[in-house]
């Protein structure tokens, strides 16, 4: 990966590398055991004569951080990316996950995306930076962080709670999803994260008759179960349009002009909303959590004898709420189409509050453009959550900006968490050159 003046980062540090080295270390979270890899990183760090600080809540489950200092002209950026990953168990991988091979131009094994290749991306800009001797408007400061698979107690969660101070005058930050490419149409664009839904978990409990499972029982606990996921299954939530969404929307339909873009801005009016949806085909996936809260069943407890019908069944099921909604609004929603029967509870809910600060945007969309000058970058609201949702509690504004100039056929969003994770090499480049020139001009 050379620069303008033709200097080169050693073999070792080129993100390739960087990414398969990551991937070796087995960071499933749980248990997580993070500590070597960040071990790793640290000692990376202290080859270029980089001071790194340690926190941890866990020693196992340790987050390293470092700063490289910049002139004191602008607040401190803050890169930051996690490098636990979750299981591989239970697929059928055609290479195996921990391996990170190098294979037909791509980088393959469990977090290749999601997002042991971010923080490949991230290391070797950094390394770069110090390679050059570039000296950036504001402090840069980069964290590695453990559990964010897990919810980031003892990750982001931990720094933000027990190590704020770390992280004083930062205003925008960069991390997990966003900045690749996302073809539509004749056209490209790339997404960048500014919003994230909240995660809502919640507990359904469903009671009804007990009885021997010889004797027939019409109506029971299971029967509601499964009229209950029939109902998830065919009804959509309702349909909202929030600010970010819209913007989004509006932005791909201007690029795409008639007939598409009228068609795609159709997903704007609630009548038509869901009609669209259904037309979309395989586009639906990019736009539906966008446009709706959702709710997705995932864990089913019941039944301890083969022949006792069961009285109560646990359901338990993954929420996502939309910003500007509370779980009240979710309940509610979620009990016209299932009915009232169901006793739900919140098992974990992560508030994300406020609007997004657009501060930043423009710089790391001129970084896009100076890489792909027909790329489109567009704001965007993640279906999922991230460490941002901990950073915000600090006033820092996260965008998911990990950018990778990826096949209009590679299909991103299906790889993420899936067997067969991988990056294409050149996405990694990419990515690693974006991040280096939002330092330089920071």
């Amino acid at each position: 990966m050379p620069d303008q003046t033709g200097k080169q980062l050693p073999t070792d540090m080129q993100p390739a590398e960087l990414l398969q080295n990551l991937i070796r270390f087995d960071t499933t979270n749980p248990p997580g055991n993070e500590g070597e890899c960040i071990k790793y990183i640290e000692k990376i760090f202290s080859g270029i004569g980089l001071q790194t600080k340690i926190f941890a809540k866990d020693m196992n489950r340790p987050n390293l951080v470092t700063r490289l200092r910049g002139r004191g002209d602008k607040p401190p950026l803050l890169i930051y990316g996690h490098v636990d990953v979750v299981t591989a168990s239970g697929q059928e991988w055609r290479y195996p996950p921990f391996e990170g091979r190098r294979i037909d131009g791509f980088v393959w094994g469990r977090g290749a995306l999601d997002m042991k290749g971010g923080v490949a991306m991230m290391l070797a800009a950094i390394l770069r930076v110090c390679v050059q001797n570039i000296k950036p408007a504001g402090d840069i400061i980069f964290a590695a962080l453990s559990d964010e698979e897990a919810g980031g107690d003892l990750g982001a969660g931990y720094l933000v709670e027990d190590h704020a101070d770390y992280f004083s005058g930062t205003k925008y930050a960069i991390g997990e999803f966003g900045g690749f490419s996302m073809h539509v149409g004749n056209k490209c664009f790339y997404p960048i994260m500014v919003a994230e839904k909240q995660a809502c978990w919640i507990k359904g409990l469903i009671k009804g008759p007990a009885g021997h499972g010889a004797i027939p029982v019409r109506g029971g606990a299971m029967a509601s179960l499964g009229r209950m996921l029939g109902l998830l299954d065919r009804h959509r939530l309702p349909v909202h349009i929030t600010p970010v969404t819209r913007q989004m929307i509006e932005t791909m339909a201007l690029h795409l002009g008639f007939p598409s873009g009228l068609f795609l801005r159709g997903l704007l009016q609630p009548g038509l909303t869901d009609l669209i949806l259904k037309l979309l085909g395989g586009n639906v996936s990019h736009f539906d959590p966008l446009l709706h809260n959702t709710v997705n069943a995932t864990i089913v407890n019941g039944g301890k004898k083969v022949n006792v019908i069961p009285s109560e069944i646990e359901v338990h099921l993954d929420g996502r709420i939309l910003p500007g909604f509370e779980p009240d609004d979710f309940f509610n929603e979620l009990k016209t189409i299932v009915g009232n029967d169901i006793d739900f509870e919140i098992e974990h809910y992560d508030a994300f509050h406020g609007k997004p600060d657009m501060g930043l945007f423009d710089t790391l969309a001129s970084v896009l453009k100076e890489l792909d000058q027909d790329g489109i970058s567009l704001p965007m609201m993640l279906p999922g959550v991230t460490d941002g949702r901990h950073f915000a509690k600090l006033g820092i504004q996260t965008y998911g900006f990990l950018p990778m100039r990826l096949p209009p056929e590679f299909n991103f969003s299906k790889l993420i968490h899936a067997a067969d994770e991988r990056i294409p090499e050149d996405a990694l480049n990419f990515g690693a050159d974006a991040i280096y020139r939002l330092i330089e001009r920071y």
